[in-house]
């Protein structure tokens, strides 16, 4: 099929486009992700992601139904590293506590690909899709089915030599999870503005927020990597860790490069300080949107700011309290989806 043919076949573009309909899916869509990403968060903070030790997208979706199945995934998971050198002599109750999180996180991102593919479907039947955005949302359902490769890409990180997941998959798994929620927000905001305008245009990103971009990559990165390496748990004082600024205890004996990307004292460093960088960035993204005349969009930025400033310092000082991290982690979503409505907004006014 031609590249001219098969983008007819998706935009559809001889129906009655419904943009307002189809951007209240995506908004719908959105909220699972969030979900997903809150789910994410206790499932690594119960330490229950290598529970499952096999990737099965449809059988998977029923958990054992009996004793004996139970008995069956225990015996899976006790020939796993992790078993033996942590959890040694776990019960079946126990079993069956984290494996329920690791469960329920991936039936909820299935739910997102169902959410996702089967609408598409039927918007794409009925030609509702405006001329445009089939190739968009195609490429959004695409990569939720990426999402669940990555997801059993980071989970067979820690089947066979180690004890957890790479902290490196795992990073790749909540950023693109990430990437995908700011997508949604991005193509929910263009079909919004189509279903008030039929002549609106999409919105571009602007060289103005490509810095906060980058900065704020930067942030989410660490952010993910403390979660992986547990280096929330090397200090629980602020401003100063363990009564020092620059914390005791980096090993830099393996060089620099090394240390930035595995010591789990200098990533929490770091993870701590530059949340600074990345809020003065959003703060100058609230300033930028402000002179546009968008109040509610800045006041609602500086809002998501302060509280996921809050929140991590909260998240220190409490010895990483699971809930307080898990709010956290979800408060850092729903930032990254004003960030983008942000921009957004932005690339609209100077479009």
């Amino acid at each position: 099929m031609t590249e001219v043919s098969l983008n007819s076949a998706i935009d559809r573009t001889t129906g009655a486009p419904r943009p307002a309909a189809l951007a209240r899916w995506l908004w719908t869509v959105a909220l699972l992700v969030i979900a997903v990403v809150a789910v994410g968060g206790i499932t690594r903070l119960t330490e229950s992601g290598l529970s499952i030790t096999e990737w099965r997208p449809v059988s998977g979706v029923l958990p054992p139904l009996n004793e004996a199945d139970w008995v069956r995934e225990f015996e899976k998971y006790k020939q796993i590293p992790e078993y033996r050198e942590i959890n040694l002599g776990m019960t079946l109750a126990g079993f069956k506590a984290i494996f329920f999180w690791e469960w329920l996180h991936r039936i909820l991102g299935r739910l997102v690909g169902m959410a996702l593919v089967i609408p598409l479907v039927w918007f794409a039947w009925r030609r509702a899709i405006p001329a445009g955005y089939g190739w968009r949302l195609l490429a959004l359902a695409a990569l939720v089915g990426l999402q669940g490769a990555i997801g059993w890409w980071m989970v067979a990180s820690g089947l066979e030599y180690r004890v957890d997941v790479s902290h490196f998959r795992l990073a790749t798994h909540l950023l693109t999870a990430l990437f995908l929620l700011a997508g949604l927000v991005w193509t929910a905001r263009d079909l919004d503005a189509l279903a008030r305008n039929p002549a609106a245009r999409p919105a571009r990103l602007t060289g103005t927020v490509w810095g906060v971009i980058g900065i704020l990559f930067v942030q989410l990165l660490l952010g993910a990597w403390v979660a992986g390496l547990n280096a929330g748990y090397v200090a629980s004082s602020w401003p100063l860790m363990n009564d020092h600024f620059v914390p005791e205890g980096i090993d830099w004996a393996g060089g620099a490069w090394l240390a930035f990307t595995n010591d789990p004292f200098l990533i929490h460093f770091l993870h701590r300080w530059w949340s600074w960088v990345a809020a003065a960035a959003l703060l100058l993204l609230a300033r930028a949107l402000l002179k546009h005349g968008a109040r509610t969009e800045a006041r609602l930025v500086v809002a998501v700011v302060a509280a996921q400033m809050l929140l991590g310092i909260w998240t220190v000082v409490s010895g990483v309290s699971m809930w307080v991290a898990v709010l956290h982690q979800v408060t850092g979503a729903i930032l990254v989806a004003t960030a983008a409505a942000a921009m957004h907004r932005l690339g609209r006014r100077e479009t």
